[in-house]
C-alpha cells in the first residue's frame, strides 16, 4: 500500500448527536486515510456550506468534524452510530482483520457491546498476537477497540498464564506482550503477581531492546524474577 499523502488524511473531532447517543467505543478524534473516504467527506463538507450560503472561501468550518453545517448525508456518513457510516467501516474492517476466534467477541464491541462475555479457550498467545497485530490504519475509528479488546481479555488473567502465553507468542506476539507488560495493566498489580519466570521475562526484555526500546526501562523495573518451576500449562 502506497503511503497516504497530507492532502489525502483528514483529522475527525469527536460528533454530537441531539439525543446525546454514542458510541461506548468511539475515539475523540480519529484520522480518515483513504482516499476515497476523504473524498466523501470533503463533498458532504461542501454541501452543508453551500446549502448554509457561507462563503466557501471565508468559512472556517473546513477542518471540523463535519457538523457545523450538517445534512443528511454528513449524519449518516459521520455519525459513529450510523450503520453504513465511515465510523462504522472502520470498526467493520477492525473485526474482519481480528483472529477467527476471537471475531464474534470482536463484531459484539464493533456493535456497540459495553461488555460482552469473552471468548472461551482462546490462547492467550492469539490474544498477544491480536495486540501487537500492525494495523494498516493505526489512527482509524477502530482506534479504542483495538487497544481495549486485547486488553481487557489479558487483564484479568495470572501472571503464570501470561507468561507461558510468551512462550508461546511470535513476533507479534511478542510485539503485543511488550505492550501489556510494559503498560499500567500489568505495572499496577501487586509485587507479588508481577513475578515473571526468567525464560519469559528474557524473551520480554530481549524484544523491547530490539523493537520497543521505550518500553525496556519499565519492564526492567516491573518484571520481577520468579522461578522457571513455576510455570504450568492451564
Amino acid at each position: 500500500m502506497s503511503p497516504t499523502s497530507r492532502t489525502d488524511r483528514l483529522v475527525m473531532g469527536s460528533f454530537s448527536r441531539p439525543d446525546g447517543a454514542r458510541h461506548p467505543h468511539h475515539p475523540q478524534s480519529y484520522e480518515i486515510t483513504d482516499p476515497a473516504e476523504a473524498a466523501e467527506v470533503r463533498a458532504v463538507r461542501e454541501l452543508g456550506r453551500r446549502l448554509a450560503g457561507d462563503d466557501l472561501f471565508g468559512c472556517s468550518c473546513g477542518h471540523d468534524d463535519g457538523t457545523l453545517h450538517p445534512t443528511p448525508e454528513s449524519h449518516r456518513l459521520l455519525d459513529p452510530l450510523s450503520p453504513d457510516g465511515i465510523p462504522a467501516r472502520h470498526r467493520a474492517r477492525w473485526v474482519a482483520a481480528a483472529p477467527g476466534a476471537l471475531r464474534e467477541y470482536a463484531g459484539a464491541l464493533a456493535a456497540g457491546a459495553e461488555e460482552p462475555a469473552p471468548p472461551r479457550g482462546v490462547p492467550l498467545s492469539v490474544v498477544f498476537g491480536w495486540l501487537g497485530a500492525v494495523r494498516q490504519e493505526p489512527r482509524d475509528a477502530a482506534l479504542l477497540l483495538a487497544e481495549r479488546a486485547p486488553l481487557r481479555l489479558l487483564a484479568g488473567a495470572a501472571t503464570g498464564e501470561l507468561a507461558w502465553a510468551v512462550r508461546e507468542s511470535d513476533r507479534a506476539g511478542l510485539e503485543g506482550a511488550v505492550r501489556f507488560f510494559a503498560g499500567e495493566e500489568f505495572t499496577t498489580r501487586h509485587p507479588k503477581r508481577r513475578r515473571v519466570p526468567d525464560t519469559a521475562r528474557d524473551l520480554l526484555l530481549r524484544h523491547a531492546r530490539g523493537h520497543r526500546p521505550g518500553d525496556l526501562a519499565v519492564l526492567e523495573r516491573r518484571l520481577l524474577r520468579a522461578p522457571e518451576d513455576r510455570i504450568r500449562r492451564s
